[in-house]
């Protein structure tokens, strides 16, 4: 893994890099793990957009990734190292001993010809998953459960980790890459080591149609509208926003907390960033 950086022979290409793909050893995807993927441009299932700025970007088709880890004491064999469109992390195409293939993502040190093993019993080994009982205190984990058997739902970007700090009434405290400690119940599943693609947060995109490419659309900043049009709009010349940022609908926005879940609240033990 590693960044290439561009020869500066236009003002697009002066600054941009990219990923080198060198961990790479697979072009063509396989066949039997792809699936359609329409577009919805930020759209909820009732059709509304609930994200804004986003539509376009290049034509991709759905990896199936595994994220369940539910072949239970089947090694596989790593057969390649692939890139996925549609995440940050590199995903691993596992051939398992019964033949069945299945894609997983694909952590840092993992490489083509290693076995692979999940379930309770399995060897602490990167790549291998685990109830969060069996991994010692202080392994760094990812593709981390939240239900058991629902399938693994945190720490799945790429380069991230991680890590249990206790164990106790049934309970692992798992410190997330945020700083957040939260409480998992034991037996959920983690797969072992940190995501690969480490240099992904270095990688600089350079030039605006590269952010179409991704399906990523121009946005106007509130402060260059109207003041009809936006709470930060109008005034002569440049105005500061005043006050509390807000949407153009007046909601507050920029470090506004929206989690209201009382249910789940007692499992957080720390919030994450600086006094919270």
């Amino acid at each position: 893994m590693g960044i290439r950086r561009y020869k500066p022979t236009s003002p697009g290409r002066r600054n941009m890099t990219v990923s080198t793909f060198e961990e790479i050893t697979k072009r063509e995807p396989e066949k039997s793990l792809l699936e359609p993927l329409k577009k919805h441009a930020g759209r909820n299932n009732q059709g509304r957009v609930t994200a804004r700025g986003r539509g376009g970007g290049n034509k991709r088709f759905y990896r199936r990734i595994d994220f369940k880890r539910n072949k239970f004491g089947i090694p596989a064999k790593v057969a390649a190292i692939e890139y996925d469109p549609n995440r940050s992390a590199r995903i691993a195409l596992l051939h398992y001993v019964d033949g069945e293939k299945r894609y997983i993502l694909a952590p840092l040190g993992l490489k083509v010809g290693d076995i692979v093993q999940s379930g309770s019993g399995s060897p602490i080994r990167v790549g291998n998953a685990l109830p969060l009982s069996d991994i010692p205190t202080g392994t760094p984990i990812h593709n981390i459960e939240l239900y058991p058997g629902r399938g693994g739902q945190l720490v799945r970007s790429a380069g991230v980790a991680a890590q249990i700090m206790a164990k106790q009434d049934g309970y692992a405290q798992v410190r997330m890459p945020s700083g957040e400690v939260r409480m998992i119940r034991l037996n959920c599943m983690a797969t072992l080591g940190q995501v690969g693609n480490v240099d992904h947060e270095n990688v600089r995109i350079g030039k605006a149609g590269r952010s179409r490419h991704l399906g990523r659309r121009p946005i106007t900043r509130g402060s260059a509208m109207n003041a009809a049009d936006h709470p930060h709009g109008g005034g002569e010349g440049k105005a500061p926003i005043g006050g509390q940022p807000r949407t153009p609908w007046g909601k507050p926005t920029l470090g506004y907390r929206t989690r209201r879940n009382k249910k789940t609240d007692k499992f957080i033990v720390r919030r994450r960033g600086k006094g919270r």
